[in-house]
C-alpha cells in the first residue's frame, strides 16, 4: 500500500502536467477560425457580459494566466493574449469565465476567496506541526493535520470554482460564434486537460490528509 500511496502523489502530478503541457502545445499551433488573439476574445465576453471594467493585460511568463478579483484584472500570457489559436481562445474565455464568477458572486469562488488567507497562514505551519509530531508527540501531530486539513478544503474547493469557469467559458465562445464545429471539441481538451492539475493536486493533497490521519488513529490505539 505504501509503494502505491508513493506512486500515486509521484505520478498523478507529473501525468497533469504533462497532460497539460501537451495538450495546450497541439492546439496552440491551430489557429482559431475566428482570427481573435486571446486578448480580444476576453475583451469581448467580458464586453457582453458587462464588465466593462475589467481589464485584459499581458502577463509574464508561460502559461501565467489568471483572473485577479482584487483589481478586476484578466492577465493572459504573451502567447495567449497576442496570439489567435484554440488552445489562447479557450484559455482566455475561462479565465474571463472567473471575471462573471466574480461578478454574479458565485458562491463556491467566494467561499475560496475567504479561504485564501488561513491557507496561506497554515500551508507552511502545518507541517512544523506534522514533523514535530511524527517524531514526538501525537498531540503536535493532531494540530498538523488540522491545520493542513485548511489546505485540502481550499484544493477541494477550487475543483468546482474552475470546473464551472470552464463551463461558462465554452458557453461564451459557442453562442458568440467564437469557435464553430470542431473547435469547440478541441477547445474541451484544452479545458479538460487543465483541470486536470487541479484534479492531480486536490488527489494528493486527500491522500496525504488520510495518510497522516492513518498514522495519528494507530498511535492512538
Amino acid at each position: 500500500m505504501y509503494w502505491l500511496y508513493l506512486g500515486l502523489i509521484i505520478l498523478l502530478p507529473l501525468y497533469a502536467q504533462f497532460k497539460v503541457k501537451g495538450t495546450y502545445k497541439k492546439y496552440s499551433k491551430v489557429r482559431s477560425t475566428s482570427g481573435m488573439t486571446g486578448a480580444e476574445v476576453a475583451r469581448l465576453i467580458l464586453d457582453q457580459n458587462d464588465l466593462h471594467g475589467v481589464k485584459v493585460v499581458e502577463s509574464d511568463g508561460f502559461l501565467s494566466d489568471h483572473y485577479n478579483p482584487l483589481t478586476k484584472t484578466v492577465a493572459l500570457s504573451p502567447h495567449n493574449y497576442r496570439e489567435a489559436s484554440v488552445a489562447g481562445t479557450a484559455v482566455a474565455a475561462h479565465e474571463v469565465g472567473h471575471a462573471i464568477q466574480d461578478k454574479e458572486a458565485y458562491a463556491f469562488l467566494r467561499f475560496r476567496h475567504s479561504l485564501v488567507p488561513a491557507a496561506n497562514l497554515t500551508s507552511n505551519a502545518s507541517w512544523v506541526f506534522i514533523m514535530i509530531g511524527l517524531f514526538f508527540s501525537n498531540t503536535f501531530l493532531g494540530i498538523g493535520i488540522l491545520l493542513l486539513a485548511v489546505g485540502v478544503l481550499f484544493q477541494l474547493v477550487t475543483l468546482p470554482v474552475e470546473f464551472n469557469a470552464s463551463s461558462r467559458a465554452m458557453d461564451q465562445v459557442v453562442s458568440l460564434g467564437v469557435i464553430q464545429n470542431e473547435e469547440e471539441s478541441h477547445a474541451k481538451k484544452v479545458l479538460n486537460a487543465a483541470a486536470m492539475t487541479y484534479v492531480a493536486a486536490a488527489a494528493v493533497a486527500v491522500l496525504e490528509l488520510v495518510r497522516l490521519l492513518l498514522i495519528f488513529f494507530n498511535r492512538e490505539e
